[in-house]
Formats: structure tokens, C-alpha cells, sequence
């Protein structure tokens, strides 16, 4: 892996999104960047290819971009974690809030490898309110959550908070807007 790639050129930032005086870190740059994505990519399995991981899940829609390819390099499964009404049959639900709002996400229990290990992830830390609802719902279906990863970090909205003490890993952080 090159160590020496500069990530933060490769995201783009883009003020006043979605609203006057919010900075969005938008990592679609790194999927239009064959050299960005390959060192996410390798950067991921440098972190866990050590650690005993049996599954990792995605959140819907730009962690399964990130999660997908990994699992695959990993050889485990993949799980989805979806918007509420996307997923067919028998699911867990969990609501969580938002700015502006409640939002709800749903997994297949069948997916979810009982008393096993899931690293959940996302493109993006932020205020944590989706991973937390992730991870409960993880825990539900009975399974313990070894972990978070999400590409970009943004320690300055205080997602630790509500993650807790679950070990959180990103590739780059961002300290305030």
C-alpha cells in the first residue's frame, strides 16, 4: 500500500451543502479516482486483515461501495443495512434521529451470523446517529460489533459520544468545517 498517497486532495469539499454553512466532505472524487479508491481499499485490509472479523455490514448507500470489494478481499460476508422498505421479507428495524427529522433502517436477521464478529461501515463518521442505529440492530440480530470504519472521520460533531467505547477506525479525519 502506498502510505505516501495524499487522500485529502482526493476528497472533494463542497461548502454550503446541503445547507448555508455546512462543508461536505464528498467522497464521490474518490470513486472517480481508480489510484483513491485502490488505496482506501488496500488501507482497509491493512487494518483488519489481522483481526479476527467474520462479516462486515453496509450501510446503505455509499458503505456498500467501501464494504463490498473489502469483504470480497477478505473472503466473509457481506450484510446490508438498508432504508427502511428495501429489504424484502423478515427484518430488524431500528429508527434513529436526525437533524431535521427521524429516519429508520432495517437488516435481515437471516444475514446476521449469530455469537460471530461484524465490522460495520460507512463512507462517513459524523454525528454517529447511523451507526449507532446500525450497530443495535447488529447486536439484535446477535451478533457483536468488533468495530467501525468509515473512510472520512469528523471527530469535531462528537460521534464518540454516542458510539461509545466500539473501536472506531477512519483513514482520515476532519477536525472542524
Amino acid at each position: 500500500m502506498d502510505t505516501n498517497f495524499n487522500l485529502d486532495a482526493a476528497i472533494r469539499k463542497v461548502p454550503d451543502f446541503p445547507k448555508k454553512g455546512i462543508l461536505f466532505y464528498d467522497i464521490t472524487s474518490i470513486l472517480a479516482n481508480p489510484e483513491a479508491f485502490k488505496y482506501c481499499l488496500d488501507a482497509m485490509e491493512d487494518l483488519y486483515k489481522h483481526e479476527h472479523i467474520d462479516a462486515v455490514a453496509a450501510i446503505e448507500s455509499r458503505g456498500f461501495v467501501f464494504a463490498a470489494p473489502f469483504a470480497d478481499r477478505l473472503g466473509i460476508p457481506l450484510i446490508l443495512i438498508r432504508k427502511k422498505g428495501k429489504l424484502p421479507g423478515k427484518t430488524l428495524s431500528k429508527k434513529y434521529l436526525l437533524e431535521y427529522g427521524e429516519a429508520e433502517i432495517e437488516v435481515h436477521p437471516a444475514d446476521v451470523p449469530v455469537g460471530k464478529r461484524v465490522l460495520v461501515v460507512d463512507d462517513l463518521i459524523a454525528t454517529g446517529g447511523t451507526l449507532r442505529a446500525a450497530t443495535d440492530l447488529i447486536a439484535a440480530a446477535g451478533a457483536q460489533v468488533a468495530g467501525l470504519f468509515g473512510v472520512v472521520g469528523l471527530p469535531f460533531l462528537n460521534y464518540r459520544a454516542v458510539l461509545g467505547d466500539i473501536p472506531i477506525r477512519t483513514l482520515i479525519e476532519y477536525d472542524h468545517e
